[in-house]
């Protein structure tokens, strides 16, 4: 039997955020966002506003919430980090990587 994307998702969320491998959503008083993982040689993760080219970093979003200071992004919104993930999921069980 193969495991579902959603269940991956739900695997990682079981980890501390510093350790996850995957985005996941958030949100604070209405503001929806994805975090992006940091890879092993960022100093913070970037959180991505859902549907706006908008980013900061993960410890101005865990301080202040809505109020963190967001940067324009040229080409990436919270949506699509989630998206690449889930495609890069797919395309791994579908290779047959994960059981």
């Amino acid at each position: 039997m193969s495991i579902t994307i959603d269940a991956i998702f739900a695997q990682d969320r079981e980890n501390p955020s510093t350790e996850r491998s995957l985005p996941w959503e958030e949100s604070r008083n209405g503001l929806v966002v994805d975090l992006e993982p940091k890879p092993h040689w960022a100093s913070d993760m970037l959180v991505f506003k859902l549907t706006t080219r908008e980013y900061c970093t993960y410890t101005d979003w865990s301080e202040n919430g809505p109020a963190a200071r967001f940067f324009h992004h040229i080409d990436t919104t919270g949506d699509a980090v989630m998206m690449k993930a889930r495609a890069m999921i797919a395309r791994e069980t579908a290779d047959g990587l994960w059981r």
